[in-house]
C-alpha cells in the first residue's frame, strides 16, 4: 500500500471517529482545546474548526466520557480534558469490537480458517 493511501485511510478514520481520537489524545496526555486541534492537526493533517471540536468535548463530558478543571497555565485560565474511567472503557470495547471485525469475521459473516482451528 502506498504511504498516500495510507495517510488517506488514516484520516477517513480520524474523520469519522473522532470522538474516539480525542479520547485516545486526552488518555495519553490530559490536555486542553487548543493542544487537541494542533494534535490532530499535526499528526493526522486534519484541521478542525473550534465549532467543531468543543462541541463534541461537551458531549464526551454529558456522557462522562471526558472531565475537565480549570488550571492557570502560562497567566491563563485553561480547561484541561481528562478522560474518565468510563471513557478508558469505551476505548477498550472500541479496540475489542475492532479487533473482531478484522480478525475473525470475513464477509460472508464465517470465522476465519485460523479462528476455527483448521
Amino acid at each position: 500500500m502506498t504511504e498516500n493511501l495510507e495517510k488517506e485511510i488514516v484520516q477517513r478514520i480520524v474523520r469519522n471517529l473522532l470522538d474516539i481520537q480525542l479520547l485516545r489524545l486526552v488518555q495519553a496526555e490530559p490536555m486542553w482545546g487548543y493542544t487537541i486541534l494542533k494534535r490532530i492537526e499535526g499528526k493526522y493533517g486534519i484541521k478542525i474548526r473550534h465549532g467543531a471540536l468543543y462541541p463534541l468535548l461537551n458531549s464526551l463530558k454529558a456522557k462522562d466520557f471526558l472531565k475537565s478543571k480549570k488550571e492557570v497555565k502560562k497567566g491563563r485560565i485553561r480547561k484541561i480534558y481528562e478522560i474518565t474511567p468510563k471513557g478508558n472503557q469505551l476505548i477498550e470495547s472500541y479496540y475489542n469490537a475492532l479487533k473482531q471485525q478484522l480478525e475473525t469475521i470475513n464477509l460472508e459473516g464465517r470465522r476465519e480458517k485460523s479462528e476455527i482451528g483448521s
